[in-house]
């Protein structure tokens, strides 16, 4: 498309320098019928001016500088010879690509070269070689020819800019894109390792301290780390494998259906969970699984706060919004404990930072009468499936 494009210009460049190159012939060959200064030469100059004029037009893309000087040049001699009788068309067309193509460094010098020597050719050649013209009008024509050469710069380099900060601007949304993803996959490595991780330390905890006195719930206990060694191997495996190939399979994403899983894996940690979970309408897949995400880190810090302890899990949708409440009771070990310290690490700020990309609100905390509790509140408008 963009060759096409290319050579769609380069014919439309052909087409104006073999125009120009035309009209300047023709100025060659006119006669003094209206009065004007004519060329008076020989007709093979006043044809290599014209090609001079011009024919370099035809690859202004290519060198825009050069063509500039050629084109300049040439006409700097057609005024002297009392040549033309347009306000130096190819001048400006040149001109047109100087500011376009050229970085600031060049074309600023070329143009400040270029108007005065144009200024100076058109006030010489109406004024001083053949008057055609008194000061005031040999000014205004010298004026005239300076705004098509400067206008057509000044628009160059006004596309060049703007060209230059759409580039900017796609740079930057790229590399806000690139931080978004990977804060979205620093976030489902977290949840990933960390919950499974939680739910080994803590079984790995019990197996050490009854490994004696009680070998049947050791061997539970291990079994449970066995498990879910597993579990974390084979989610770390596919997430892995997807982000090193490219079109790998997608398996799907745990939503609201597999909260039941969760919560029997939080059982086997040692945290009681009483969940309920009643959603009127479909949500999104995104939705359920930023929900499965949400309350997968409650659970994780429960496990890793609380345990054993009891913990109640609702999440409830309706038409207006998605609630999400989990409340556990704390450690036995302080029951009725007014305060507890917020737990450490990404979980909550992962929480928090899925919230804000809904437009919810968040509320994490200890409970008055011990334990502690996280509150979300997510829209629904926009996050059922379609």
């Amino acid at each position: 498309m963009k060759s096409k494009r290319q050579r769609h210009l380069y014919a439309l460049d052909l087409c104006a320098a073999l125009a120009l190159t035309a009209v300047y012939i023709g100025f060659a060959r006119l006669t003094a019928d209206d009065g004007q200064p004519v060329y008076t030469g020989p007709f093979w100059l006043g044809c290599l001016i014209a090609a001079a004029v011009g024919l370099p037009i035809a690859v202004r893309r290519r060198w825009p500088l050069a063509v500039l000087v050629t084109v300049l040049a040439a006409l700097t001699t057609a005024s002297l010879l009392d040549i033309p009788r347009e306000p130096y068309a190819a001048a400006g067309l040149a001109g047109y690509l100087v500011g376009l193509a050229e970085p600031t460094r060049r074309s600023v010098p070329a143009l400040a070269m270029t108007l005065p020597v144009a200024g100076g050719a058109v006030y010489l050649g109406e004024a001083v070689v053949t008057p055609a013209e008194d000061g005031r009008g040999a000014v205004g024509v010298a004026g005239l020819v300076l705004l098509v050469i400067g206008g057509a710069w000044g628009a160059g380099f006004t596309v060049r800019s703007r060209r230059a900060g759409a580039v900017r601007e796609q740079r930057r949304r790229s590399e806000h894109a690139l931080a978004e993803e990977r804060l979205r996959i620093a976030r489902e490595l977290h949840d990933i390792v960390s919950h499974n991780l939680s739910l080994i330390a803590v079984k790995a905890g019990v197996a050490g301290h009854v490994a004696e006195a009680d070998p049947q719930e050791a061997r539970a206990a291990l079994k449970v780390i066995e498990e879910t060694s597993r579990s974390a191997l084979a989610e770390m495996r596919r997430t892995l494998g997807v982000l090193r190939t490219e079109g790998a399979p997608l398996g799907p994403a745990p939503g609201l259906d597999r909260l039941d899983s969760l919560a029997a894996e939080a059982n086997r940690a040692g945290v009681d969970v009483d969940l309920t979970v009643r959603a009127a309408e479909a949500l999104a897949e995104g939705t359920q699984l930023t929900v499965y995400r949400i309350v997968q880190e409650s659970l994780t810090n429960a496990v890793r706060h609380a345990a054993p302890t009891r913990c109640q899990v609702t999440v409830e949708a309706d038409e207006r919004e998605i609630r999400i409440d989990i409340a556990d009771e704390g450690p036995p070990s302080a029951p009725g404990h007014p305060v507890r310290e917020l737990p450490g690490g990404h979980g909550l700020l992962g929480i928090r930072e899925r919230v804000m990309m809904y437009g919810g609100s968040f509320e994490a905390g200890p409970r008055p009468e011990g334990g502690f509790a996280v509150s979300v509140c997510l829209p629904t408008e926009g996050n059922q499936q379609p």
